[in-house]
């Protein structure tokens, strides 16, 4: 299993000769510029966490040109239809979904969610992926919550993803009372560093996660880690 980080929230997930594009905000996206645009992804798949221009990006432009799934809430996936894209897949907070690609659970996320002209767009979520045995918990945009130890308990989380950036999400001392709860083997940063307001040390948070010993990794934007 390999997964690319395109900057913000989007990451590319390539598992079982299937590839999955979550949260694809990449016009606009100061992270993504000269590394990828929506014209290069062909995914089989897109995820969606939320409803947000940060998150929901370009779906449609990516999801015309490759015919891809979307995956997310039943708001989202509705507006997507209205929209002209009819290959979805709904879920909702708590439900599961058997995929030729492996099992996704939606969790709950601590947030908002409502579309750039202002539709709403459902509760917030986040995923668990289970594939080629390996465990990726998306957290989304959220602050912790106590059924995050839930999901400790559950699941073997192998990569854990979560936000870092405060103001709109949890900062760093909030990522790492949430990596006690799940107990991931590692936790990568994600909403971090593309304005101003979501400006954070990163070298800072690694070395709370060390002290709480917990293995973290920051990824650069392009940049790939193998499962």
């Amino acid at each position: 299993m390999k997964l690319t980080y395109y900057g913000h929230s989007a990451f590319l997930v390539e598992t079982a000769g299937h590839k999955l594009l979550f949260d694809p905000f990449l016009s606009g996206n100061p992270h993504a510029a000269g590394v990828v645009s929506a014209a290069d992804l062909h995914p089989d798949v897109i995820l969606l966490t939320h409803a947000h221009g940060d998150h929901w990006g370009d779906t449609l432009e990516i999801a015309r040109q490759s015919g891809a799934l979307i995956v997310a809430n039943f708001e989202i996936t509705s507006y997507a239809q209205r929209n002209g894209h009819d290959r979805v897949q709904p879920m909702n907070t708590g439900g599961s979904w058997n995929f030729p690609w492996g099992r996704l659970t939606q969790t709950y996320a601590r947030h908002s969610s409502s579309f750039p002209d202002g539709t709403y767009g459902g509760n917030p979520n986040g995923y668990l992926l289970c594939a080629e045995g390996r465990w990726i918990y998306n957290t989304g945009d959220t602050s912790p919550f106590t059924e995050m130890a839930w999901i400790g308990e559950d699941f073997a989380v192998d990569l854990a993803l979560m936000p870092i950036g405060d103001c709109f999400t949890m900062g760093p001392e909030g990522a790492v009372r949430a990596t006690k709860l799940i107990r991931p083997k590692l936790t990568v940063p994600l909403h971090y560093g593309t304005f101003p307001m979501i400006e954070v040390d990163t070298n800072r948070w690694a070395e709370q996660m060390a002290a709480a010993g917990f293995a973290a990794r920051v990824l650069n934007p392009g940049e790939h880690l193998h499962l």
